[in-house]
């Protein structure tokens, strides 16, 4: 029982870390994902109702951001970091879980935060409904992993 929780717990925190990850080459990343999607030219804003404009659209803001204003990449750099550390919290509960069940709760409100975040700064942000949706995936998609592991604790500690 204890090997399926360190599993679940293991693959929740590795999707932190690889979520972080993925924050370093932003730019690169949308570069890649631009041509794959085959847009070339910038689509207007208020324009990006299908995911290959706006992401086409994101690239160039990214581009020409960084191209004026390079240090704002430093603000993704700590986005990755927060992951990283995030994920670091994680090995507690990972070591301990009934000591430190307590981690496995505050991570399933960060969950439910999410998408609180994504449904009301989405709007706000001007960010297209489906990708909204995606960003609230992230909560969802976090929390099966801790609710398994919370189930497992309860399990462990009853033995």
């Amino acid at each position: 029982m204890l090997l399926r929780y360190r599993i679940a717990l293991g693959i929740f925190m590795a999707g932190l870390v690889l979520s972080g990850i993925s924050a370093l080459p932003l730019q690169w990343e949308l570069s890649i994902l631009n041509r794959w999607l085959g847009n070339a030219e910038q689509a207007a804003f208020s324009n990006h109702v299908r995911l290959h404009d706006f992401i086409s659209n994101v690239h160039s803001a990214i581009e020409q951001t960084y191209a004026q204003f390079p240090f704002f990449g430093y603000g993704t750099d700590w986005l990755a970091f927060g992951h990283f550390v995030i994920a670091g919290f994680f090995v507690l509960p990972f070591m301990d879980p009934i000591r430190y069940r307590a981690i496995l709760q505050v991570g399933l409100a960060a969950c439910a935060g999410v998408i609180v975040l994504a449904l009301i700064c989405g709007p706000i942000r001007g960010i297209p409904f489906f990708w909204t949706l995606i960003d609230c995936s992230f909560g969802i998609f976090g929390a099966i992993p801790l609710f398994y592991c919370l189930r497992l604790t309860n399990k462990i500690e009853d033995r």
